[in-house]
């Protein structure tokens, strides 16, 4: 599985930006995926997830109420709605997926290890 990130860029504070993970996979609907993000010198945090079929969703307690997580399976993307963002969401921002379905993955949507296939990031900056 490969994933695509796009979408960043550089925005001023209070703007929006949405970033796509595409993947090259027909059965990404299978997939769990998650974002996370890094900045240097510091260890990749989660940012928001989402499972298969899009009933479930999660974020980070600095994103909720202006991130939205979602996926078009028919078009294999998993999208992140970035609103009201603020100079601390400056990072590389990465998608990540997994085909683990158990119940597992519901106690550790959170962590970098759960999932099997990478994105190569996607830079957002937002100045101070």
């Amino acid at each position: 599985v490969q994933l695509q990130a796009s979408g960043g860029g550089l925005v001023q504070a209070g703007g929006s930006l949405r970033l796509s993970c595409a993947a090259s996979v027909r059965t990404f609907g299978r997939y769990n995926v998650a974002w996370f993000r890094q900045v240097p010198g510091k260890e990749c945090s989660f940012v928001a997830a989402i499972n298969w079929s899009g009933g479930f969703t999660n974020y980070a307690d600095s994103v909720k109420g202006r991130f939205t997580i979602s996926r078009t399976n028919a078009q294999n993307t998993v999208y992140l709605q970035m609103n009201s963002l603020k100079p601390e969401d400056t990072a590389v921002y990465y998608c990540a997926a997994t085909d683990n379905s158990g119940s597992v993955y519901y106690k550790r949507y959170n962590r970098p290890a759960v999932y099997d296939y990478w994105g190569q990031g996607t830079q957002v900056t937002v100045p101070a």
